[in-house]
């Protein structure tokens, strides 16, 4: 089974492929699947190998490059803004709430883009490298593939505010993650299949500490579980206690996450929300009981988020090294 499994999401890239060539524009948008092909047709190997490596050395990297490039795209759209460090003139976003002390890899994207500097110098963007990143992380764990629309340009700056009112949290209600993903064009559909990413990565206890002390649709056996690792008292030196999202199978990734919130056992409140008598249940259910349908729409969705809000042509600048600004 776990072979068929693994063939099925594999053949997500065949599948994609037609689909993608005959929507090139509406998937994305004024990007290009060809755009490094001459002025730097090594990009994808080098990016391809230095997530091989990180992920080798730490399956957990998979994940966290993954979220960067999600909470990247939400924020101004995906323009390498998050990898910007913050100056004594300057705040940028890896400080804001949602990121700060949580989003983790940044010396991955600048081993992977020296890298590629070496290659193909002042040529691709930090925002194309973790968009490839992302999509290498995935597949590296075990899930589907894609083709990556490229053509992005960096920020020539980036907004804790904004940072701290586009990334909706782990306290979410199905209604706000819905509104959220509209707000970047993504549809009930991908918000549920983007929110599959959560079958690999750990979370903080003070992310879920709520939920596993005080909500009542949750699986006993599993709140028992994780109030082991997880205090009750918030600041009494637990809260980045860490614990893996997906109970199940946290360093694969699969549709287990699925599985998990049909038996009660999503971890964040916002998780449970997409299986707790809404309009997502039916959906859940079908990804829970179909690997091949899950991976399809993740990639799909993938694609989609990948293309919010770029920067092209003459916007932004090509960055040579991701944390500053040319």
């Amino acid at each position: 089974m776990a072979t068929a499994v693994r063939c099925l999401l594999m053949t997500v890239a065949v599948v994609l492929a037609p689909l993608l060539a005959g929507g090139g524009v509406a998937a994305g948008g004024p990007l290009s699947t060809s755009f490094y092909s001459k002025r730097c047709p090594s990009v994808q190997g080098i990016v391809r190998a230095g997530m091989a490596s990180a992920v080798a050395a730490e399956r957990r990297m998979g994940a966290s490059i993954l979220r960067m490039f999600f909470h990247d795209c939400f924020v101004n759209g995906c323009d390498a803004s998050i990898l910007l460090d913050d100056t004594p003139t300057f705040t940028g976003e890896k400080n804001a709430g949602p990121n700060a002390n949580s989003v983790r890899g940044y010396e991955v994207v600048d081993a992977i883009k020296a890298q590629v500097e070496a290659a193909c110098n002042a040529t691709v963007s930090c925002a194309d490298i973790l968009a490839l990143a992302a999509r290498d992380a995935v597949n590296l764990l075990g899930g589907p593939t894609w083709t990556v629309y490229l053509g992005r340009r960096d920020a020539l700056t980036a907004s804790q505010s904004d940072a701290n009112a586009n990334l909706p949290g782990p306290g979410s209600s199905l209604a706000t993650l819905v509104s959220m993903f509209g707000g970047k064009g993504l549809s009930p559909r991908d918000m549920t299949a983007l929110s599959g990413a959560h079958t690999v990565g750990q979370a903080r206890c003070a992310t879920f500490r709520d939920r596993i002390y005080t909500e009542s649709n949750i699986n006993a056996t599993f709140a028992a579980l994780r109030q082991q690792t997880c205090p009750q008292q918030a600041g009494g030196g637990g809260d980045g206690n860490l614990a893996p999202i997906d109970a199940q199978t946290p360093e694969a990734f699969d549709n287990a996450y699925y599985r998990n919130l049909m038996s009660g056992q999503g971890l964040f409140h916002s998780d449970q929300e997409l299986f707790n008598g809404g309009s997502q249940d039916a959906l859940v259910r079908k990804y829970g009981g179909n690997a091949g349908m899950f991976a399809a729409d993740f990639a799909k969705a993938m694609v989609r988020m990948g293309a919010i809000s770029p920067l092209t042509g003459a916007q932004g600048e090509v960055r040579l090294n991701c944390r500053k600004v040319n």
